[in-house]
C-alpha cells in the first residue's frame, strides 16, 4: 500500500477509493436490478412494441451472472478497504454522537453482505443451470436475496456517509 501512498496523498486516496466503491456497487445494483427484474416479470418475445420498463425487464438474465459475481467480489474488497478507515475515522464520532441506529443499520450490512459473499456460489450455480427447471426457484430467491441485500448496502452506505460526511 506504501506506493500507492506515494502517488496519492492520504485523504485522496481514501476519496479515490470511495468513489471507485461507489462505481462497482452503482453497476453491481444495476446488473442485480435487470436481472431480478427479467427473473420475476418476464415479458413476451412476441410483443415488438414494448414500453420503456419492458425493455428494461426484456434482458437475458443469465448473461449478468458473472458480471455480478465479480461486481459483487470487487465492491466487497474495496468496501472491506474502506472499513479500515471507517473504524477509526467514521465510527467512533457516530459513537460519540449516540447514532446507534445508523450503526445498527451499518453492522447489519456488514453482516448481509458477507451472508451475500457466502451465496454467489450457490447462485453462481443456479445460474449456470438455467435452462433447468429443478433450479429455478433457487435462481429466482437467491437472486432476489442479493439484488435486496444491494440495495440495503447500497442505501445505507449512503445514510452513514451523509451522517458524518466524508473527510470531516
Amino acid at each position: 500500500m506504501e506506493w500507492l501512498l506515494e502517488i496519492f496523498s492520504g485523504s485522496t486516496f481514501w476519496t479515490v477509493l470511495l468513489i471507485a466503491h461507489g462505481l462497482v456497487s452503482v453497476a453491481l445494483l444495476g446488473a442485480l436490478t435487470h436481472q431480478s427484474m427479467a427473473l420475476w416479470r418476464p415479458v413476451s418475445p412476441i410483443n415488438k412494441d414494448r414500453s420503456f420498463f419492458e425493455e428494461f425487464r426484456a434482458v437475458k438474465a443469465a448473461k449478468y451472472t458473472k458480471a455480478i459475481s465479480v461486481l459483487w467480489c470487487i465492491s466487497f474488497l474495496f468496501g472491506a478497504w474502506l472499513y479500515t478507515e471507517y473504524r477509526i475515522h467514521v465510527r467512533i464520532p457516530i459513537e460519540q454522537q449516540e447514532f446507534y441506529k445508523t450503526l445498527g443499520a451499518f453492522e447489519l450490512k456488514e453482516h448481509l453482505v458477507v451472508f451475500g459473499l457466502g451465496m454467489l456460489p450457490i447462485y453462481h450455480f443456479a445460474w449456470q443451470h438455467y435452462q433447468d427447471l429443478n433450479y429455478a426457484q433457487l435462481r429466482k430467491y437467491t437472486t432476489l436475496f442479493l439484488t435486496l441485500v444491494c440495495w440495503y448496502a447500497f442505501l445505507i452506505g449512503h445514510i452513514v456517509n451523509n451522517v458524518r460526511g466524508y473527510g470531516s
